[in-house]
């Protein structure tokens, strides 16, 4: 693990494989941390530069600080590192509040992508209400104290009986967060909806493959949640996983990555990381 200070704070952050390799950025879920990617690591790297990094509060990566949070604050944490890696185009792939970040990169600098996978998120996540209650509860009661009540929503309940000590391993993990950048960036989910704006960005850059990713036992992000997204974005081709739930990247490692592999390979040949051609 490696930290940049990126507008005054420290952030994590992995850079993994051959510089010659186009680089893949990959987005974390709220509440998690860039360990989630661990098990689609070996299957990207032989063919990719991997940058993965830890959201503001989460993991390594330092609390916010004064102020809210917007999506535009996220996508800048995502270019600063693909400046630091030296990708002048990437792929990307984020899930949850990590496709969010997709949007806002999709919306204001899709010159940047190559592609971008967007997993179990959507334009309009929850209610304001909901996301406005949940921030309120973190700052009174702390992330340790409500960990419990949230994991269980990210996975679904067949993943808890192959590997009963996730649900303890995730909770631990998120009870470490900071409370306050976590509640920002509920309010942040609250507040901020990409509906109607999206729409016409990849006419204006049709080089750039999307593909949307859902699974059909998400609590959080409901298929119908991917569905409106994917209307939003000109009708993206989307794909519901069977009996998966919010974070497919663990519950269903090969998987995920087969079918992120598929979309990394662009149709006009490979772009690396300094924007030279690759065989």
């Amino acid at each position: 693990m490696a930290f940049l200070t990126i507008n005054g704070r420290s952030v994590a952050y992995r850079l993994l494989g051959a510089e010659a390799n186009p680089v893949v950025v990959l987005a974390h879920p709220l509440g998690m941390s860039q360990a989630v990617w661990d098990d689609i690591l070996p299957m990207l790297l032989p063919r990719y530069r991997v940058l993965t990094w830890d959201l503001p509060g989460h993991g390594a990566s330092q609390a916010w600080g004064e102020g809210p949070i917007a999506p535009a604050d996220l996508a800048a944490e995502a270019l600063a590192l693909a400046d630091h890696a030296d990708a002048e185009r990437f792929h990307f792939a984020g899930t949850s509040i990590g496709g969010v970040v997709g949007q806002q990169l999709i919306g204001e600098h899709a010159e940047r992508l190559l592609s971008a996978t967007l997993t179990n998120t959507g334009a309009v996540i929850g209610t304001q209400e909901l996301w406005t209650t949940r921030a309120g509860r973190v700052r009174s009661e702390g992330l340790a104290a409500m960990a419990e009540e949230i994991v269980p929503r990210w996975f679904a309940p067949a993943c808890f009986e192959a590997e009963p000590a996730l649900k303890a391993g995730w909770c631990t993990q998120m009870g470490r967060g900071d409370d306050d950048s976590y509640a920002k960036l509920c309010e942040m989910l609250g507040g901020h909806a990409f509906t109607g704006r999206l729409s016409g960005s990849l006419s204006r850059h049709p080089d750039v493959k999307v593909q949307l990713l859902g699974g059909s036992e998400d609590l959080a992000t409901l298929p119908a949640t991917l569905e409106a997204l994917a209307a939003e974005l000109d009708d993206a081709p989307l794909e519901i996983l069977d009996g998966v739930g919010h974070v497919p990247s663990v519950e269903v490692p090969g998987l995920f990555a087969e079918i992120l592999l598929a979309t990394l390979s662009v149709d006009l040949g490979e772009v690396g990381s300094k924007g030279g051609e690759v065989s």
